[in-house]
């Protein structure tokens, strides 16, 4: 099984890469959907009509052509998010494609020691199990 990489940020709802300790990487990307009452508009967020940019905060998200909304979390639910990583264990380079909902974890803040509680997408290593956690940025 060989995922599409995204040709621009524009064909996304949601894209990172991110560091998994010291040897561990990964790529996180999810598609946007064709809209669900027209089927031929990419679902996305409303446009400022001043400023012609996504409005990144918005509740819903919107056809383009029909203007069909569906509320975020609804629309989010249906969606897969697609991961190339290499394991921070076994070093074993994988892809994955797992549904795009995100769960809170505690993770622990190696600066002060304190626990964090944190959204993220967990998926496991398909070499070694090892349970692989992609936090949304944190503030520092």
């Amino acid at each position: 099984m060989s995922l599409r990489f995204p040709e621009s940020m524009g064909e996304c709802v949601y894209f990172t890469r991110r560091q998994l300790g010291s040897t561990g990487k990964a790529v996180a990307w999810v598609f946007r959907e064709n809209c669900p009452k027209c089927s031929k508009g990419l679902m996305g967020k409303p446009v400022n009509p001043k400023t012609k940019k996504a409005k990144t905060r918005a509740l819903e998200y919107v056809c383009p052509e029909c203007n069909h909304t569906v509320e975020k979390g609804e629309y989010e639910d249906t969606l897969t998010c697609n991961i190339q990583y290499t394991c921070p264990e076994c070093q074993t380079e994988g892809e994955i494609a797992t549904p795009f909902k995100r769960q809170k974890v505690q993770l622990l803040n190696p600066k002060t020691g304190k626990k964090k509680a944190a959204d993220a997408v967990v998926f496991l290593c398909g070499k070694c199990n090892e349970k692989i956690i992609l936090t949304k940025k944190m503030k520092s």
